[in-house]
């Protein structure tokens, strides 16, 4: 099969790959969608690197080239002989993390037990840990890490589960924080009527969205963005105030606007800029929750500051949250069926569709830093 192989930093190669075995409890996947995520962005150019030797020291492409893509749609194309609840033909989605549930481990760690699933003892992961990923003419996964679709709903925008769902994870960890601000809580003290999201990317309008859709938040929205095309779109979804960082008067503006600062920020950037500015924005043991990766530039210094103020800062990866009885992720499900109905958009902002593997050098090589981009994803069908 032909596959997207990076084999160095900044340089993908479309290569022949051998076709990934199916074992009895697996599905073999032939790929509809892969949405392009700032992970592989990250990883491409040798800013980050998750695939790690047993010492956890970073194993480097020229030894051990990845085949990245972790936002994943598909067709099942074959069924393992155990597999009984899928079908030659399904559309599914696939939750990339291999865990003790998936593995079917008899004694769980404590981090499946926990629901934690990104946090598997034995975690691996497609696309990112050095598993070969979904930029690729097909995949294997367990078959309950697969959600078969029940709409009928473009592939394109049924990839955007996995990243939805980390949005949904995260929110649902900073509800369990114990934090002095919280949303909807009936002390009016305690609660969050100023939010600000740092970014406009798919992150920033998931997030912007799931505020306003689904948690059914009524505060103020605030939303910091450089790009004035994404900075129309968080309108559109909601955001009462956007501001542009880039003309420096943005802590002043958001200050103005929640009467000191905010009760919750919501760094969706990954930009070290919004990073170094949470201390003007935030009021004091404000909830801060770090979504974005990234924020190069920036030394730890900046965060005196932050201290300072006793913010609960709250750092989720990833798209845990439990298991249903049939051991599939519970996140990944509710973050598709959201999407199934309407409830959250987003074939809007799919900004770039590309059409074959060919495309993904391009992709993520530079056409991910215009000014008309908001999302990428490659459609093999």
């Amino acid at each position: 099969m032909k596959a997207c192989v990076l084999c160095d930093v900044g340089r993908i190669e479309v290569r022949e790959v051998a076709e990934p075995r199916v074992g009895a409890r697996d599905v073999l996947l032939r790929i509809s969608a892969v949405g392009i995520c700032g992970t592989d962005a990250h990883i491409f150019g040798g800013h980050a690197n998750y695939n790690t030797d047993a010492a956890g020291k970073s194993v480097p492409l020229s030894v051990q080239p990845q085949i990245l893509g972790h936002e994943v749609s598909g067709q099942v194309a074959e069924v393992g002989g155990e597999v009984r609840d899928l079908a030659v033909g399904d559309r599914v989605v696939i939750d990339q993390g291999l865990n003790c549930v998936s593995a079917r481990r008899e004694l769980q760690c404590e981090y499946c037990l926990s629901g934690d699933s990104h946090q598997c003892a034995f975690y691996a992961e497609h696309g990112i840990t050095g598993l070969s990923g979904g930029l690729a003419e097909f995949i294997a996964v367990p078959a309950s890490n697969a959600v078969r679709l029940t709409a009928d709903l473009d592939m394109k925008e049924a990839a955007l589960s996995e990243p939805l769902g980390c949005v949904i994870h995260s929110s649902d960890a900073v509800t369990r924080a114990h934090a002095r601000f919280a949303i909807g809580v009936a002390d009016a003290g305690r609660r969050v009527r100023h939010v600000l999201i740092c970014g406009a990317g798919p992150s920033g309008l998931l997030h912007l969205q799931y505020l306003r859709r689904v948690l059914g938040y009524d505060g103020l929205v605030m939303v910091s963005e450089p790009n004035e095309m994404k900075r129309g779109l968080a309108k559109k979804y909601g955001a009462d105030v956007v501001v542009d960082p880039s003309n420096g008067e943005m802590g002043a503006a958001v200050r103005e606007h929640s009467k000191g600062g905010v009760e919750y920020l919501i760094e969706a950037s990954g930009q070290g800029r919004a990073f170094a500015a949470i201390s003007s924005v935030i009021r004091k043991q404000a909830t801060v929750l770090l979504y974005g990766h990234g924020h190069a530039g920036f030394e730890l210094s900046l965060l005196n500051n932050v201290m300072f103020k006793e913010p609960c800062l709250v750092t989720p990866v990833g798209a845990s949250g439990g298991f249903e009885k049939d051991g599939r992720p519970t996140t990944y499900a509710r973050a598709l069926r959201l999407i199934e109905q309407g409830k959250i958009s987003v074939g809007e902002f799919i900004t770039h569709r590309y059409g074959s593997l060919g495309d993904v050098q391009g992709a993520l090589g530079g056409e991910m830093n215009a000014a008309d981009y908001v999302k990428g994803v490659v459609a093999l069908q």
